[in-house]
């Protein structure tokens, strides 16, 4: 069976992640900025998606603090999840390649 294309929320939370550990709300943030407002995760898809990277081994708890009374949890990649986020960046990166090479001909054409 191929492997799965990563999901643009997961890629985005990885890359927020990379600039290094965070908690969820930071994330948020993060994501939304980062996609320049396109993305705008909620809290619920945030930690589902965090759960689950965590599961993967691709993103570890940093720390833990108390503010205000509530517990903060930090969040950091780890190097499986800096290799994986590499990886899906460098095919992006092709793809894209690929498409703007094509469109520069197709545009020389246009009137």
């Amino acid at each position: 069976m191929a492997k799965r294309t990563m999901q643009e929320a997961t890629f985005l939370i990885l890359t927020a992640l990379a600039a290094g550990s965070q908690h969820g709300y930071g994330i948020i943030t993060d994501v939304r900025a980062i996609s320049v407002g396109r993305v705008q995760l909620k809290a619920g898809t945030l930690y589902s998606a965090l759960e689950r990277l965590r599961a993967d081994k691709l993103i570890e708890v940093d720390r833990e603090e108390i503010v205000d009374s509530r517990l903060r949890r930090y969040y950091r990649l780890t190097p499986a999840g800096g290799d994986l986020l590499a990886a899906e960046a460098a095919r992006l990166q092709a793809n894209a390649h690929v498409a703007m090479s094509r469109l520069k001909p197709a545009a020389g054409m246009a009137t």
